[in-house]
This record gives structure tokens, sequence and C-alpha cells, in this order.
């Protein structure tokens, strides 16, 4: 069983065993295989992530920020939080959902940090059109207080 999404109509249909050559809603032959989709975001997730400590991803675009609550911990704090989510690699189907590695925890200090990875189009205004082009997606990762969230 597999969830596809139809890139016209935004529809999503669960369909057991064959992919599906039109969208059943409005008939658009364009359907994506999300499980698909969420593995190939992950992995570009993952990407980002390892090299933010080095400069940034040539491919994968995008920005490292933090909330004011993980910036007054001071530059230490927020240089070891972002080794430490570089270097991540423990997620579950209990921490991660929906497989695509957008968020997870690491222990600073004995403080719980949170990382958050956003998809954005290319102004950073709106949501990314298509998650998988990479030379229109941008991501911002987040680092924050589980109390800022």
């Amino acid at each position: 069983m597999a969830y596809y999404q139809c890139t016209a109509c935004r529809d999503v249909e669960e369909i057991d065993d064959v992919i599906p050559e039109s969208c059943p809603a409005c008939g658009a032959t364009s359907v994506i295989d999300l499980a698909v989709q969420a593995q190939q975001i992950a992995k570009a997730n993952d990407a980002f992530r390892e090299a933010m400590i080095s400069g940034g991803h040539p491919v994968y675009q995008g920005r490292v920020v933090c909330t004011q609550g993980v910036a007054a911990k001071g530059p230490e704090f927020v240089t070891l939080a972002q080794l430490a989510v570089a270097g991540f690699s423990d997620f579950t189907e209990d921490t991660d959902p929906h497989g695509d590695h957008s968020m997870a925890s690491v222990t600073i200090c004995g403080e719980t940090v949170w990382f958050k990875i956003d998809l954005y189009d290319e102004s950073l205004c709106y949501g990314a059109d298509d998650p998988l082009d990479d030379a229109n997606t941008r991501r911002v990762l987040t680092l924050l207080f589980p109390s800022e969230y």
C-alpha cells in the first residue's frame, strides 16, 4: 500500500498494488509516490545539514538560523548545536514519521535543542512548489528550544 499525490490537483490517493497512470480525481498524468519523494527529500536534507559546518552545500542551498532563546546561550552553545545537528543520524519512525529527516532533537550541555528544516521557494516567501527542484528550493534549518515552538 502506498500514497500517491497528483501534482496538478494535489489529491492524495492510497493505492494497494499498482502505480497509477493518472490521477483518479482530475485525470492528470503527473502522479508522484510520496514515500519515494520523502526518501529523496531526506537525502537532500541530510546533505544540507552535514554541509552546514563547512560553508554550505553547493546544490542544496539555504541558511541556518536560530531563535532568540538559542542565540542567547552564546556562540559556543550555537556552534555545539550546529555540530550536533550536522552529525545527527538517529532518525526513527517515531521521531521522523514522514521519513524526510526534517525535524529531530539533540542534547547540548544538558538542554534539548530541536532542529527543523523547512523548504521554501527561491525568494524564501512561499513553500517550495517542487521540493525536489534543487535549483528553485531553499532550505531553512532552524535551531530552537521546544518551549519556543
